[in-house]
């Protein structure tokens, strides 16, 4: 999605005093089991694990006026199993934007060290008009539920022209049926729903593990509620420049698949991989790119797929996901080995369409509520040419025209600046080779924060650092200030296991 800075320098500023003047309240008192009530548990839907419970809780449509219109916000929660060493919650805040994360505690608790399910009770949310919380659609075609096109690869000779077509119409869709709650989605917004429910739960603080877009999120929390934060871990990092905000994640990807990609080189061409493509790492660069550039002249039908063939664009976008962890490098190797005609395209794998209408939906809302993005067509077109020489494995798409451009709400306040003032108490981790939030970006999320926060960086490539990738010096080091809340003095670097 795509941003016009539109602000005036005096709302700017009338924004800086509004966030400073939010940062600078002090701690209010409240009982420490205030609002326990507010929240009724009982089974989950679904598969989520059996201990955990659900309950829905109801907040303000618009804080300003928290006597109107009330929306949904379902929160689930598994509680520590040993009651005497409770320290307090851990709330899980999920990337995307427009990622569930309900069933979040499910998960966790069979990858989390029972040393940090000892102390904390687990506790998932789907932020809100995702999911089960008072959910949204922008009722788009079947066809525009494509990953070709929601991430806007520009077509083959680098035109940008049906990109803008679909973003225009998508940002149509989503005025015409996403209603209020769509309008009301922001990053600010989801701090205070998790302050909600941190008021909800009855705690004091709040302890939280964002991962990918919620490492934006948290730290948007922890500098509207600063002295509500106990013990905060910042899983791979997004850019927190409040001038760009989504605008600059979608950016990051050119950088992130150049960090990335001679990983994927070198495990393409291992001897003894059945998957491999190549004979030397160096060989898998140029290979990827002329299948590409064959599939953008020949696609090679995909019946059941959306759309219905594999063209270059398709194998950009394989190539992209695939570099998100080791373990998804065969997706895009035997992509590439049915270019070349020595394997059968996979069968076709796609989320219901109900699922992606509610998914995109919300991350549209989050990317363009929360900052305007530019709208003139031809500087898209220039930067796309730039990036498409400058990084050809990402073609120009992450430069390129989203829905946001044409998008018809301006934003209710300006984005949050993250803000080193408040208590030191947050720990970035970070890969050093992260296709979707690279490492400088982390370094400006750590320079935003100050002494605030340290930084554990691990030597390591993929999306996602604690409990993810092996690594156990990067893991104690998030484990050992989850249960103990001492941070490391100095940041930290883990060399590759």
């Amino acid at each position: 999605m795509t941003k016009s800075i539109r602000r005036t320098a005096a709302a700017t500023a009338a924004a800086a005093i509004a966030v400073t003047a939010l940062t600078a309240l002090p701690a209010v008192a409240e009982p420490q089991h205030a609002g326990r009530d507010h929240l009724h548990w009982s089974a989950c839907q679904g598969h989520a694990d059996p201990r955990q419970r659900c309950a829905d809780l109801s907040v303000p449509l618009d804080y300003n006026d928290p006597d109107g219109q009330r929306i949904t916000v379902a929160v689930s929660r598994i509680a520590t199993a040993k009651p005497g060493l409770r320290h307090g919650v851990l709330l899980i805040i999920p990337g995307g934007p427009g990622d569930d994360g309900l069933d979040r505690p499910s998960s966790a608790v069979d990858r989390l060290p029972q040393e940090v399910l000892d102390r904390f009770d687990l506790v998932g949310f789907d932020p809100r008009g995702v999911g089960r919380s008072t959910p949204v659609s922008c009722g788009l075609d079947h066809a525009d539920l494509a990953m070709v096109k929601l991430r806007p690869w520009p077509d083959a000779d680098g035109s940008i022209d049906a990109n803008l077509a679909n973003g225009r119409r998508f940002a149509e869709a989503c005025a015409r049926n996403g209603g209020p709650v769509l309008r009301s989605i922001s990053t600010a917004n989801e701090a205070r729903d998790i302050d909600s429910i941190r008021r909800a739960l009855g705690e004091r603080r709040l302890s939280a593990w964002g991962t990918s877009y919620g490492t934006y999120a948290g730290a948007v929390y922890a500098t509207l509620f600063a002295q509500r934060t106990d013990r905060i871990v910042l899983d791979s990092n997004d850019d927190p420049d409040p001038s760009r905000v989504g605008r600059g994640w979608l950016a990051a990807f050119g950088q992130g698949a150049e960090d990335r990609f001679p990983d994927f080189a070198a495990w393409a061409s291992a001897p003894g991989n059945p998957d491999r493509v190549a004979d030397t790492p160096e060989q898998v660069r140029p290979l990827f790119l002329d299948l590409a550039a064959r599939l953008d002249r020949n696609p090679l039908p995909w019946p059941g797929a959306n759309p219905a063939e594999l063209d270059g664009n398709g194998l950009r976008e394989t190539m992209l996901t695939s570099l998100y962890a080791d373990a998804r490098f065969p997706d895009l190797a035997r992509m590439m080995l049915a270019a070349l005609g020595r394997r059968p395209l996979p069968t076709p794998v796609a989320a219901p369409d109900e699922v992606l209408q509610n998914h995109i939906a919300a991350s549209a809302g989050t990317l363009c509520n929360d900052v305007a993005w530019p709208t003139d067509p031809a500087a898209y077109a220039k930067d796309v040419a730039a990036e498409r020489a400058a990084r050809p494995l990402t073609a120009g798409m992450p430069v390129n025209a989203m829905p946001c451009a044409f998008w018809p709400f301006a934003p209710a306040e300006p984005p949050v600046r993250v803000s080193g003032r408040g208590p030191a108490n947050v720990l970035l981790a970070q890969n050093l080779r992260d296709p979707a939030t690279p490492y400088r970006g982390a370094l400006e999320l750590r320079k935003a924060f100050g002494d605030r926060a340290r930084m554990v960086t691990v030597d390591s490539g993929g999306h996602d650092v604690y409990r993810a990738n092996g690594n156990a010096c990067g893991d104690a080091a998030v484990t050992d200030f989850l249960v103990t809340g001492r941070r490391p003095s100095d940041d930290v670097f883990c060399p590759a296991s």
